[in-house]
């Protein structure tokens, strides 16, 4: 059973840092483009970012670009979202998706399996 596990959400005053990790299990997603998304309350999940399975090439939403930065431990099948710079507006919930085939994808339809989300909170 593949499992995606976050962590590393919390309370952080703007202008802050955070980093994020999702741990996956059941399977190895070293070649499988992993992504992460988020959702604010009242909003639609929206992409966030996106690395590649193996060469390590990433895409940002232009919202975050500068600012986050995605990276993989292909060995310990996990996916860091490291988070600068932190925006009131950055508050949401966090969920990290994994594409069994394909490149990375700004579209969640892409993803097949999905976490179950970590809450980042952004004080003013």
């Amino acid at each position: 059973q593949v499992q995606l596990v976050e962590s590393g959400g919390g309370l952080v005053q703007a202008g802050g840092s955070l980093s994020l990790s999702c741990a996956a299990s059941g399977r190895t997603f070293s070649n499988s483009a992993m992504g992460w998304f988020r959702q604010a309350p009242g909003k639609v999940r929206e992409f966030v970012a996106a690395i590649t399975g193996s060469s390590g090439r990433t895409l940002y939403a232009d919202s975050v670009k500068g600012r986050f930065t995605i990276s993989r431990d292909n060995a310990k099948n996990t996916v860091f979202l490291h988070m600068n710079s932190l925006k009131p507006e950055d508050t949401a919930d966090y969920y990290c998706a994994a594409r069994y085939l394909g490149p990375p994808s700004g579209t969640k339809d892409a993803y097949d399996y999905w976490g179950q989300g970590t809450q980042v909170t952004v004080s003013s």
